[in-house]
C-alpha cells in the first residue's frame, strides 16, 4: 500500500491574509508542489511575493466590505482557472479593550472582518469548491476562541464564531465533497509577538507545556497537511497547534 502524499499538490488555492506574518508562511509552505496561488490582503500582495512564480493572482480588498470581498473572490478564482481550496486566514487581533469599556464601533470591526468577512469570502468561491474534485476550507481561527482573551472580548467572541461556522460548512457540503476544517493556532512567533516585552514574553511561555512559541512554518505545515491527500478523510475537525498551552502543568503527588 503506498503512503498518501502529507502536502498538496497541482491544487488551486486561495489564501487571505497574506501579508502577515503567518500567511507570508502559509504560502511559502505551499507554493511547491505545482500549486497555483491566489493571494490576497488588505494592502497589496504584489511586491511581497515578487519571484514567487506559485502566486499568479493577487487581489487587495477589505474584509468588511462584502462587496469587493465577493468581487475579488471571484476574480481570483477566475484567475486560477478555479478554486480547489481556500486558506481563510485573514483577521484583526491588535483590538484591546475591557468588555465594560468596549467601543461598539470597535466591537463591530473584529466581527465584521474575522467573521462575517470569513463567511463571506468562504461562500463566494463555493461555486468553484463545487466543481473541484477535491475541495478544502481551512479556517484559521485562535486558541482563544475555548479560552476566551481577558482585553479581547471581539476576538475571542469572532473566532469562536469560526468553529460553528466550519463545523456547519463541513456538515453541509460534505455531499459536495467538500472538507471543512479549523485550525487553532497558540502563541506563534509572528513580528508582533516577538516585539512584546520580554517580561509579558517570559509569562506568556511559562503558561506553554513545549516551552517555547510556535514557529509560523509549524503552523503553516499543519495548514498544508490539511490539504493534502493523507488528510482526505477529516472534515469538521479542531487541530490545536499551541504546544500544549491547554495543558494543566500542576503536579499531584511527593515526586514533582
Amino acid at each position: 500500500m503506498t503512503a498518501l502524499a502529507t502536502s498538496p499538490s497541482g491544487r488551486r488555492i486561495i489564501v487571505s491574509g497574506a501579508a502577515g506574518g503567518i500567511g507570508r508562511a502559509i504560502v511559502e509552505a505551499l507554493a511547491v508542489g505545482g500549486n497555483k496561488l491566489g493571494v490576497c490582503d488588505l494592502v497589496p500582495t504584489q511586491l511581497i511575493f515578487a519571484g514567487v512564480d506559485a502566486v499568479v493572482a493577487h487581489a487587495t480588498f477589505d474584509l468588511r466590505d462584502p462587496d469587493a470581498t465577493r468581487a475579488a473572490m471571484s476574480a481570483l478564482s477566475d484567475r486560477l482557472g478555479g478554486c480547489d481550496a481556500i486558506v481563510a486566514n485573514a483577521g484583526v487581533v491588535d483590538t484591546i479593550h475591557r468588555a465594560e469599556s468596549f467601543a461598539l464601533e470597535s466591537w463591530q470591526k473584529d466581527i465584521a472582518t474575522n467573521l462575517t468577512g470569513q463567511f463571506v469570502s468562504i461562500q463566494a468561491v463555493f461555486p468553484s469548491l463545487k466543481k473541484s474534485d477535491d475541495a478544502r476550507v481551512i479556517i484559521v481561527s485562535s486558541g482563544a476562541a475555548e479560552s476566551g482573551l481577558p482585553g479581547q472580548a471581539a476576538y475571542a467572541a469572532s473566532k469562536a464564531g469560526l468553529l460553528g461556522l466550519a463545523k456547519t460548512l463541513a456538515a453541509e457540503w460534505a455531499p459536495h465533497g467538500i472538507r471543512c476544517n479549523v485550525v487553532l493556532p497558540g502563541m506563534i512567533e509572528t513580528p508582533k509577538v516577538a516585539a512584546l516585552p520580554p517580561a509579558l514574553k517570559a509569562g506568556l511561555l511559562r503558561a506553554i507545556a513545549i516551552g517555547r512559541f510556535g514557529r509560523t512554518a509549524e503552523l503553516a505545515g499543519t495548514i498544508a497537511f490539511l490539504l493534502s491527500p493523507a488528510a482526505g478523510y477529516m472534515t469538521g475537525e479542531l487541530v490545536h497547534v499551541d504546544g500544549g498551552l491547554r495543558l494543566s502543568k500542576g503536579i499531584l503527588g511527593s515526586d514533582a
